[in-house]
């Protein structure tokens, strides 16, 4: 019996951060979620080496779901928004709004 991962949702945006350190794709994805809905399912190209630390980091803190990597050529991971999510900061998203 052969295991398979289940299939990761397809993306309603993506945010593409090649080339980009964390710090800035941070701040292009949170600018691309602003004004997204809940349940939404984004697929972000992240080629900084600390991505797959930071982005689940990221979405703990703000309470997005992390839905882990995406199999295919290039890095790229998903998440999905969340109803009760955290506001971070608009110059600084690892950071929250509230104080």
């Amino acid at each position: 019996m052969t295991h398979t991962q289940p299939e990761t949702p397809a993306p309603d945006i993506t945010v593409d951060g090649t080339g980009l350190l964390c710090v800035t794709l941070l701040l292009r994805l949170r600018k691309e979620i602003d004004d997204a809905e809940v349940g939404t399912v984004v697929h972000v190209i992240a080629t900084d080496p600390a991505a797959p630390l930071d982005l689940p980091a990221w979405c703990h803190m703000t309470g997005h779901h992390y839905l882990g990597p995406v199999p295919g050529a290039r890095p790229v991971y998903a998440l999905r928004l969340a109803a009760d999510a955290r506001v971070t900061r608009p110059d600084a998203p690892w950071h929250r709004a509230d104080p």
